[in-house]
């Protein structure tokens, strides 16, 4: 049974939660670069005033060690003393197993079998435990949940943990000191935590700002949600971009993103790799495939600026995704 929405966003961050965790994260993480996207040989149509918001140069390579840093600051003695565990497309394991190195605690990290192997291999470079565990992060984060309460580990949730969204929220503080007069954020979806803590903590500093959410044409998980009024699980998500693939999300994120999201667009994996082609050869920025989701919006016309609109895009994960096509 879906939970009472009010008591569910009771459990929602605040601004003030999303300030102390920017504090709380500062000595470990990086102020990632906001730039203009200027001198380009091919520039977007209709959108002449574009910002991108560089979190694929946070640390482990996306932003995900926002969340995972605060969480881990946040715990007690005995809950690290048991070790951490959690179930990942890739980029919020690589966050934990970071949290894990800097703790010196054990980091357990599970993964569903759509994971490329590469990002295995940085976990244990981590020193994290990997185990692979069905076929997608859906399948694979029971599992954890299922090893954290067998073996009494701290289990962390890549999306509906308060302390995981306050973190991600920093993101958005970062680019309003940055870009004041920024209109409207673009922010991908996977499970929800990323755009929940940006869309909460930017419409609580700014409440006109547009916060628009970008899916995968296969992995439609929030926006079909919302638009049914309800959680759905979909019963599949055809889409490369695994990061954003979750079947799922949970009460914590659909509650925040029905109320902070203005809207939902979809982009297909062929313009998510058309998009992490060109931040690769007109800005020498290299991402995933869903830190392209946000330039793949505007480069597919599924998102289109008003004219004289300020738009910030956020490049969420690095990677080569399309580089070689």
């Amino acid at each position: 049974m879906t939970p009472n929405p009010l008591t569910t966003l009771d459990e929602a961050p605040t601004i003030d939660e999303v300030k102390a965790a920017r504090d709380r994260i500062t000595p470990y993480l990086r102020h990632t670069p906001l730039v203009p996207a200027i001198a380009l040989k091919q520039p977007i149509p209709g959108c002449p005033d574009l910002w991108l918001k560089l979190d694929c140069l946070q640390v482990t390579g996306s932003f995900k060690a926002r969340g995972a840093v605060n969480t881990l600051k946040s715990l007690s003695e005995a809950e690290l003393r048991r070790g951490i565990i959690t179930a990942s497309g890739g980029n919020h394991g690589l966050a934990v197993a970071y949290a894990g190195w800097l703790a010196q605690v054990p980091a357990t990290i599970y993964l569903g079998n759509n994971v490329p192997p590469a990002k295995a291999e940085k976990l244990r470079q981590w020193n994290a435990q990997v185990v692979f565990e069905g076929n997608d992060w859906d399948d694979a984060n029971r599992a954890a949940m299922a090893a954290a309460e067998t073996q009494g580990l701290t289990y962390i949730h890549p999306f509906a943990d308060p302390r995981v969204i306050a973190g991600q929220g920093t993101l958005a503080l970062e680019i309003l000191a940055d870009l004041p007069q920024v209109d409207t954020l673009l922010v991908a979806i996977g499970g929800g935590g990323l755009i929940s803590g940006v869309g909460l903590a930017a419409k609580a500093l700014r409440p006109e700002i547009r916060i628009v959410g970008i899916e995968a044409v296969g992995a439609p998980t929030l926006k079909t949600s919302v638009e049914a009024g309800q959680i759905l699980e979909l019963a599949a998500t055809p889409t490369l971009a695994n990061t954003l693939a979750p079947r799922k999300t949970e009460p914590l994120n659909f509650e925040i993103i029905r109320r902070c999201v203005d809207s939902f667009v979809l982009v297909s994996d062929e313009a998510m790799a058309e998009a992490c082609r060109w931040l690769w050869f007109e800005l020498g920025i290299a991402a995933e495939l869903s830190g392209g989701a946000a330039i793949a919006a505007l480069i597919s016309h599924q998102y289109q600026p008003q004219p004289g609109e300020v738009v910030c895009a956020i490049i969420c994960g690095t990677g080569t995704a399309g580089l070689d096509a």
